[in-house]
């Protein structure tokens, strides 16, 4: 991913969060990527690290209308992904898609017990959640205009606890330096 590239989704970001009255804290994590399929516009995120604590974290994430986090799971991390603006699709299966899984997934969607369809679309309007327990493998994507999305989960390890969909997907990007950095990233 370019550097320009890493630089404009930051500027972005922080362009969106401001229009929306987010405060950043004074040091915030950033991490932005690609997931090494060197399409940004098209499968990309820009995540910003709130809070990592030992037993939670939070993150503050930014998404361009279209844009997809690929198809993934963790084996040890409960999250809420929380449509903090605009509209975010998600599809949620309860185990790796494919073959012979479960129509039906048992969920909680705002606070309140709701059965959502494998791999079928589940709107998040703006101030709704999902929680994903364990094993639950997901997408997203912003789907109505340009979205923040919100994560509170328990310890978050990156680099370990992400398992793609597609082999080819990777957390982090390459970083290709074509001018000076805005922001420094967590990968980095």
């Amino acid at each position: 991913m370019k550097r320009s590239a890493i630089n404009r989704a930051y500027r972005d970001a922080v362009a969106c969060f401001s229009l929306h009255h987010w405060a950043l804290p004074p040091h915030p994590r950033w991490d932005i990527t690609d997931f090494g399929l060197g399409a940004f516009d098209r499968c990309g995120l820009t995540l910003v690290n709130l809070a990592t604590e030992p037993e939670y974290c939070e993150k503050l994430m930014f998404a361009r209308e279209g844009q997809t986090t690929p198809c993934h799971a963790h084996a040890r991390k409960k999250e809420d992904i929380i449509c903090r603006s605009g509209e975010l699709t998600l599809r949620l299966w309860p185990g790796k898609p494919g073959p012979g899984l479960p129509p039906r997934l048992n969920l909680s969607v705002d606070g309140a017990a709701a059965e959502v369809g494998s791999g079928e679309p589940l709107l998040l309007a703006a101030g709704s959640r999902v929680t994903l327990p364990p094993g639950v493998w997901h997408m997203f994507v912003a789907t109505g205009g340009d979205c923040i999305i919100g994560e509170v989960s328990t310890a978050n390890d990156d680099v370990a606890d992400n398992f793609f969909l597609d082999p080819m997907v990777g957390r982090f990007p390459g970083i290709e330096e074509d001018e000076p950095a805005a922001v420094r990233l967590v990968g980095e």
